[in-house]
């Protein structure tokens, strides 16, 4: 358990000990269930920012792509056009790469076409806690499972893009959909 301890002495997953927002974000939103359109959009979205990154990046940034997507209001960015793709690609304030720009274009789009709500699809995926083990260390954490696997394919086939089994379980952990808090973390349930 000392492993876990943080320089404020509060036992976490050894990841939120790494830098102080890491804290904050592990000890207030990680693992907490989200529900909503637009949360869980925004939620999609930044996890495919952050594939081959930090999530520190992203987390610092989020502000500035809350702003640039409007709030991530699936309505509004699925209106986005060229114009927009040539400002936010000159946008330093977020990550600029286009693939990801385009997926979160084509993303919102596909939320609009939805014919179920968007979080009644996703949290579909989620696996029942009962019987679920917790992850003695953060080595003991997958990266892809069956769920998140099964995720990514129903959500290419409602033509997501940049939603890989990958994006999806990092996604599922962190709204909730499942609780990766290793033993001795003080949010552990």
């Amino acid at each position: 358990m000392s492993e876990l301890l943080g320089e404020d002495g509060v036992a976490r997953c050894s990841w939120g000990n790494s830098a102080p927002d890491y804290a904050v974000y592990h000890d207030t939103e990680w693992g907490v269930p989200l529900r909503g359109e637009v949360a869980l959009f925004e939620r999609l979205s930044l996890e495919a920012f952050q594939s081959g990154l930090s999530w520190l990046v992203i987390l610092r940034k989020r502000e500035a792509f809350r702003r640039v997507f409007h709030g991530f209001d699936p309505e509004r960015v699925a209106a986005f056009g060229e114009d927009d793709v040539t400002r936010l690609l000159g946008d330093a304030s977020i990550v600029r790469n286009r693939a990801k720009i385009l997926a979160t274009i084509t993303n919102a789009r596909a939320i609009v076409s939805l014919d179920v709500p968007l979080d009644e699809l996703l949290w579909s995926f989620a696996p029942d806690p009962e019987g679920r083990l917790r992850p003695a260390t953060m080595a003991d954490v997958p990266a892809v499972t069956a769920e998140s696997k099964a995720m990514a394919r129903a959500l290419k086939k409602r033509g997501f893009a940049f939603v890989g089994p990958t994006t999806c379980y990092a996604m599922m952990q962190a709204t909730g959909m499942v609780d990766d808090h290793v033993e001795g973390c003080f949010r552990a349930g």
